[in-house]
Protein backbone atom coordinates (compact mmCIF):
# COMPACT_ATOMS: atom_id res chain seq x y z
CA UNK A 1 0.00 0.00 0.00
CA UNK A 2 1.39 3.63 -0.53
CA UNK A 3 2.33 5.58 1.73
CA UNK A 4 0.67 9.24 1.83
CA UNK A 5 2.17 12.26 1.16
CA UNK A 6 1.03 15.82 2.84
CA UNK A 7 2.72 18.74 1.41
CA UNK A 8 2.88 22.06 3.50
CA UNK A 9 3.73 24.83 1.25
CA UNK A 10 4.49 28.40 1.43
CA UNK A 11 6.01 31.50 0.58
CA UNK A 12 9.08 32.46 2.84
CA UNK A 13 8.06 32.77 6.70
CA UNK A 14 4.31 32.03 6.46
CA UNK A 15 4.79 29.26 8.79
CA UNK A 16 5.23 26.28 7.38
CA UNK A 17 7.36 24.73 10.15
CA UNK A 18 5.09 25.95 13.06
CA UNK A 19 2.16 24.42 10.89
CA UNK A 20 4.24 21.31 10.44
CA UNK A 21 4.81 21.39 14.48
CA UNK A 22 1.02 21.31 15.03
CA UNK A 23 -0.20 19.18 12.56
CA UNK A 24 2.74 16.42 14.03
CA UNK A 25 1.11 17.29 17.65
CA UNK A 26 -2.41 17.35 16.74
CA UNK A 27 -2.92 15.03 13.72
CA UNK A 28 0.12 12.66 13.24
CA UNK A 29 0.70 12.15 17.04
CA UNK A 30 0.19 8.01 16.87
CA UNK A 31 2.05 7.50 13.33
CA UNK A 32 5.39 7.11 12.59
CA UNK A 33 6.09 10.35 10.40
CA UNK A 34 9.25 10.99 8.11
CA UNK A 35 9.68 14.50 7.37
CA UNK A 36 11.49 15.58 4.10
CA UNK A 37 12.92 18.89 4.32
CA UNK A 38 13.64 20.75 1.20
CA UNK A 39 15.64 24.06 2.51
CA UNK A 40 16.91 26.78 -0.17
CA UNK A 41 20.33 27.18 1.52
CA UNK A 42 23.25 25.04 2.07
CA UNK A 43 21.79 23.93 5.70
CA UNK A 44 18.46 23.73 6.93
CA UNK A 45 17.30 25.80 10.30
CA UNK A 46 13.77 24.47 10.33
CA UNK A 47 15.24 20.71 10.56
CA UNK A 48 17.27 21.22 13.51
CA UNK A 49 14.11 23.03 14.65
CA UNK A 50 11.50 19.69 13.74
CA UNK A 51 14.48 17.24 15.43
CA UNK A 52 14.34 18.42 18.85
CA UNK A 53 10.64 17.39 18.20
CA UNK A 54 11.73 13.52 17.84
CA UNK A 55 10.74 13.41 14.65
CA UNK A 56 12.65 11.40 11.61
CA UNK A 57 13.90 14.07 9.08
CA UNK A 58 15.45 13.91 5.67
CA UNK A 59 17.19 16.74 4.92
CA UNK A 60 17.57 18.36 1.09
CA UNK A 61 19.26 21.54 0.70
CA UNK A 62 20.83 23.75 -1.71
CA UNK A 63 18.30 23.70 -4.28
CA UNK A 64 14.54 22.91 -5.01
CA UNK A 65 13.25 19.52 -5.53
CA UNK A 66 11.94 20.08 -8.56
CA UNK A 67 14.82 21.26 -10.50
CA UNK A 68 18.75 20.65 -9.20
CA UNK A 69 18.08 18.35 -6.27
CA UNK A 70 15.08 15.86 -8.42
CA UNK A 71 17.37 13.13 -8.10
CA UNK A 72 18.18 13.09 -4.80
CA UNK A 73 14.55 13.50 -4.08
CA UNK A 74 13.47 10.60 -5.67
CA UNK A 75 16.18 8.68 -4.04
CA UNK A 76 15.08 9.95 -0.42
CA UNK A 77 11.85 8.64 -0.84
CA UNK A 78 12.80 5.49 -2.02
CA UNK A 79 15.12 5.26 0.91
CA UNK A 80 12.76 6.77 3.46
CA UNK A 81 9.99 3.91 2.64
CA UNK A 82 12.41 1.09 2.53
CA UNK A 83 14.02 2.17 5.81
CA UNK A 84 11.50 3.52 7.81
CA UNK A 85 7.56 1.89 6.26
CA UNK A 86 6.42 5.27 7.54
CA UNK A 87 2.43 5.61 8.05
CA UNK A 88 2.91 9.35 6.48
CA UNK A 89 5.22 11.21 4.89
CA UNK A 90 5.43 15.11 5.55
CA UNK A 91 7.26 17.36 3.02
CA UNK A 92 8.25 21.07 3.85
CA UNK A 93 9.46 22.36 0.24
CA UNK A 94 11.86 25.50 0.16
CA UNK A 95 9.48 28.82 0.26
CA UNK A 96 10.44 29.85 -2.85
CA UNK A 97 9.70 26.12 -4.24
CA UNK A 98 6.48 26.12 -6.82
CA UNK A 99 3.72 23.64 -5.31
CA UNK A 100 3.27 22.22 -8.97
CA UNK A 101 5.87 21.43 -9.30
CA UNK A 102 6.30 19.32 -6.14
CA UNK A 103 3.49 17.78 -7.37
CA UNK A 104 4.75 16.23 -10.16
CA UNK A 105 7.85 15.43 -8.69
CA UNK A 106 5.78 13.10 -6.14
CA UNK A 107 3.91 11.63 -9.08
CA UNK A 108 7.45 10.81 -10.99
CA UNK A 109 6.32 7.47 -12.21
CA UNK A 110 9.86 5.99 -10.04
CA UNK A 111 7.89 6.77 -7.02
CA UNK A 112 4.36 6.91 -7.70
CA UNK A 113 3.71 3.21 -6.67
CA UNK A 114 5.54 3.77 -3.45
CA UNK A 115 3.55 7.23 -2.40
CA UNK A 116 0.30 9.10 -2.53
CA UNK A 117 -0.59 12.78 -2.19
CA UNK A 118 -3.10 13.10 0.04
CA UNK A 119 -2.76 16.30 0.75
CA UNK A 120 -1.74 19.96 -0.96
CA UNK A 121 -1.74 22.76 2.67
CA UNK A 122 -0.06 25.98 1.48
CA UNK A 123 0.11 28.86 4.37
CA UNK A 124 -0.46 32.52 3.71
CA UNK A 125 1.13 35.36 5.87
CA UNK A 126 -2.13 37.63 6.12
CA UNK A 127 0.65 40.77 5.80
CA UNK A 128 2.41 39.80 3.48
CA UNK A 129 0.37 38.26 0.72
CA UNK A 130 -0.16 41.11 -1.54
CA UNK A 131 2.72 42.27 -1.62
CA UNK A 132 4.17 38.97 -2.87
CA UNK A 133 1.78 38.27 -4.99
CA UNK A 134 2.66 41.42 -6.78
CA UNK A 135 6.17 41.08 -6.72
CA UNK A 136 6.87 37.35 -6.78
CA UNK A 137 3.95 36.33 -8.23
CA UNK A 138 4.93 33.60 -10.19
CA UNK A 139 5.75 31.81 -7.03
CA UNK A 140 2.93 32.60 -4.40
CA UNK A 141 0.30 32.40 -6.94
CA UNK A 142 1.20 28.84 -7.63
CA UNK A 143 1.28 28.01 -4.43
CA UNK A 144 -2.29 29.36 -3.62
CA UNK A 145 -3.58 28.21 -7.03
CA UNK A 146 -2.33 24.47 -6.58
CA UNK A 147 -3.62 23.54 -2.84
CA UNK A 148 -6.41 21.53 -1.22
CA UNK A 149 -6.60 24.17 1.79
CA UNK A 150 -5.00 27.62 2.59
CA UNK A 151 -4.26 28.23 6.43
CA UNK A 152 -4.10 32.39 6.72
CA UNK A 153 -1.14 32.81 9.21
CA UNK A 154 -0.98 35.99 11.24
CA UNK A 155 -4.62 36.74 11.61
CA UNK A 156 -4.00 37.66 15.44
CA UNK A 157 -1.78 40.14 14.81
CA UNK A 158 -3.35 41.92 11.90
CA UNK A 159 -6.68 41.16 12.19
CA UNK A 160 -7.48 44.23 9.87
CA UNK A 161 -5.56 42.22 6.82
CA UNK A 162 -8.03 38.62 7.15
CA UNK A 163 -11.17 40.08 5.33
CA UNK A 164 -8.57 41.59 1.99
CA UNK A 165 -6.40 38.56 2.21
CA UNK A 166 -8.93 35.55 2.15
CA UNK A 167 -10.42 37.33 -0.82
CA UNK A 168 -7.21 37.79 -2.65
CA UNK A 169 -6.71 34.07 -1.81
CA UNK A 170 -10.42 33.20 -3.23
CA UNK A 171 -9.96 35.10 -6.24
CA UNK A 172 -6.79 32.81 -7.04
CA UNK A 173 -8.27 29.35 -5.83
CA UNK A 174 -12.18 29.62 -5.03
CA UNK A 175 -12.38 25.30 -4.75
CA UNK A 176 -9.41 25.52 -1.90
CA UNK A 177 -10.64 25.62 2.01
CA UNK A 178 -9.44 28.21 3.29
CA UNK A 179 -8.75 28.71 7.26
CA UNK A 180 -8.65 32.23 8.29
CA UNK A 181 -9.48 31.94 12.43
CA UNK A 182 -6.93 32.16 15.23
CA UNK A 183 -4.38 29.16 15.17
CA UNK A 184 -5.17 28.39 18.74
CA UNK A 185 -8.66 27.84 18.34
CA UNK A 186 -7.90 25.57 14.59
CA UNK A 187 -6.76 21.80 15.07
CA UNK A 188 -4.76 20.31 12.38
CA UNK A 189 -7.12 17.06 12.11
CA UNK A 190 -10.27 19.36 10.95
CA UNK A 191 -7.98 21.21 8.65
CA UNK A 192 -7.30 17.02 7.33
CA UNK A 193 -10.70 16.32 7.41
CA UNK A 194 -11.96 19.56 5.39
CA UNK A 195 -10.56 18.77 2.42
CA UNK A 196 -13.36 16.76 0.57
CA UNK A 197 -11.19 14.92 -2.13
CA UNK A 198 -7.77 14.67 -1.30
CA UNK A 199 -7.14 13.24 -4.59
CA UNK A 200 -8.62 15.13 -6.52
CA UNK A 201 -6.51 15.88 -9.66
CA UNK A 202 -4.45 18.48 -9.72
CA UNK A 203 -6.05 21.80 -11.79
CA UNK A 204 -3.47 22.83 -14.50
CA UNK A 205 -1.83 26.22 -15.15
CA UNK A 206 -3.15 27.39 -17.74
CA UNK A 207 0.46 28.28 -19.06
CA UNK A 208 1.80 24.79 -17.90
CA UNK A 209 1.71 23.38 -21.49
CA UNK A 210 2.88 26.39 -23.45
CA UNK A 211 6.76 26.65 -24.20
CA UNK A 212 8.75 29.20 -22.56
CA UNK A 213 10.74 31.34 -25.22
CA UNK A 214 11.82 33.58 -21.80
CA UNK A 215 15.48 34.26 -22.39
CA UNK A 216 17.88 31.58 -20.18
CA UNK A 217 14.81 29.11 -19.40
CA UNK A 218 15.46 26.01 -20.19
CA UNK A 219 11.64 24.49 -19.33
CA UNK A 220 8.85 23.50 -21.27
CA UNK A 221 6.58 25.57 -19.21
CA UNK A 222 4.72 28.98 -19.63
CA UNK A 223 6.67 32.02 -20.66
CA UNK A 224 8.03 33.22 -16.93
CA UNK A 225 8.12 29.59 -16.08
CA UNK A 226 11.52 29.71 -13.51
CA UNK A 227 13.06 27.58 -10.68
CA UNK A 228 13.93 29.54 -7.42
CA UNK A 229 17.70 29.16 -8.13
CA UNK A 230 17.39 31.75 -11.22
CA UNK A 231 15.48 34.33 -9.71
CA UNK A 232 16.59 34.28 -5.91
CA UNK A 233 19.85 34.28 -3.87
CA UNK A 234 20.90 32.42 -1.02
CA UNK A 235 23.67 32.67 1.45
CA UNK A 236 24.60 30.86 4.48
CA UNK A 237 27.05 31.79 6.82
CA UNK A 238 28.69 29.35 9.97
CA UNK A 239 29.50 31.41 12.62
CA UNK A 240 30.92 31.28 15.70
CA UNK A 241 29.90 34.17 17.37
CA UNK A 242 27.77 34.13 20.60
CA UNK A 243 25.38 37.06 20.29
CA UNK A 244 23.55 39.30 22.96
CA UNK A 245 19.74 39.46 21.17
CA UNK A 246 20.43 43.06 20.54
CA UNK A 247 22.71 42.30 18.59
CA UNK A 248 21.17 40.08 16.05
CA UNK A 249 19.01 42.99 16.14
CA UNK A 250 21.78 45.48 15.14
CA UNK A 251 22.93 43.09 12.37
CA UNK A 252 19.95 42.53 11.21
CA UNK A 253 19.06 46.34 10.74
CA UNK A 254 22.19 47.46 9.09
CA UNK A 255 21.84 44.21 6.29
CA UNK A 256 18.49 45.69 5.53
CA UNK A 257 19.53 49.35 5.46
CA UNK A 258 23.68 49.73 4.59
CA UNK A 259 24.38 46.48 2.37
CA UNK A 260 23.61 45.18 -0.70
CA UNK A 261 20.56 43.66 -2.56
CA UNK A 262 17.29 42.58 -1.02
CA UNK A 263 16.65 40.10 2.12
CA UNK A 264 13.57 38.16 1.74
CA UNK A 265 14.26 35.74 4.43
CA UNK A 266 16.83 35.38 7.44
CA UNK A 267 16.76 32.42 9.55
CA UNK A 268 19.32 30.61 12.29
CA UNK A 269 20.44 29.42 15.20
CA UNK A 270 23.56 30.90 16.92
CA UNK A 271 25.29 31.11 20.36
CA UNK A 272 23.52 33.32 22.75
CA UNK A 273 24.86 34.60 26.11
CA UNK A 274 23.16 30.97 28.19
CA UNK A 275 22.49 28.68 25.20
CA UNK A 276 22.00 29.45 21.69
CA UNK A 277 19.40 31.66 20.10
CA UNK A 278 16.74 31.33 17.09
CA UNK A 279 16.32 34.34 14.56
CA UNK A 280 13.46 34.33 12.47
CA UNK A 281 13.22 37.62 10.12
CA UNK A 282 10.86 38.77 7.48
CA UNK A 283 10.59 42.38 5.90
CA UNK A 284 9.45 44.57 8.55
CA UNK A 285 9.49 41.65 11.40
CA UNK A 286 12.05 40.29 13.37
CA UNK A 287 11.70 37.90 16.33
CA UNK A 288 14.70 36.51 18.61
CA UNK A 289 14.17 33.74 20.97
CA UNK A 290 15.79 30.43 22.95
CA UNK A 291 16.67 27.94 20.49
CA UNK A 292 16.43 23.95 22.05
CA UNK A 293 18.21 22.77 19.08
CA UNK A 294 22.51 23.98 19.17
CA UNK A 295 23.65 25.63 16.26
CA UNK A 296 25.87 28.34 14.67
CA UNK A 297 24.30 29.16 11.19
CA UNK A 298 22.48 31.47 9.37
CA UNK A 299 20.46 31.89 6.45
CA UNK A 300 19.47 34.31 4.24
CA UNK A 301 16.84 34.22 0.71
CA UNK A 302 17.18 37.67 -1.33
CA UNK A 303 17.96 39.04 -4.52
CA UNK A 304 21.42 40.52 -5.30
CA UNK A 305 22.73 39.52 -2.37
CA UNK A 306 25.99 40.30 -1.33
CA UNK A 307 27.71 36.95 0.48
CA UNK A 308 30.95 38.71 1.57
CA UNK A 309 29.54 42.10 3.47
CA UNK A 310 26.87 39.23 5.36
CA UNK A 311 29.30 37.61 5.98
CA UNK A 312 32.07 40.36 7.67
CA UNK A 313 28.83 41.84 9.21
CA UNK A 314 27.55 38.55 11.33
CA UNK A 315 31.13 37.34 11.92
CA UNK A 316 31.18 40.53 13.81
CA UNK A 317 34.57 41.53 11.60
CA UNK A 318 33.37 45.36 10.42
CA UNK A 319 32.98 46.35 6.92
Amino acid sequence: MATDIYIISGFLGAGKTTFIQKLLKEAFAKDKVVLIENDFGEISVDAALLKTGGVEVKELNSGCICCSLSGDFLKAVHEIVERFHPDKIVIEPSGVGKLSDIVKACEDRRINHLVTIAAKITVADVKRCKMYLDNFGEFFENQIENADAVLLSRTEEFPEKVAGARRLIEGLNPKAVIFSGPWSGINADDVLSSIQNPFREIRSNPHDHEHCEHEGCEHDHCEYDHCAEEIFDTVTIQTNRKYQAVELKTCLYKAEHEISGTILRAKGIVKGANGYLTLQYVPGDLKITDSAAAGGVLCFIGKNLNRNELARLFDGKGY
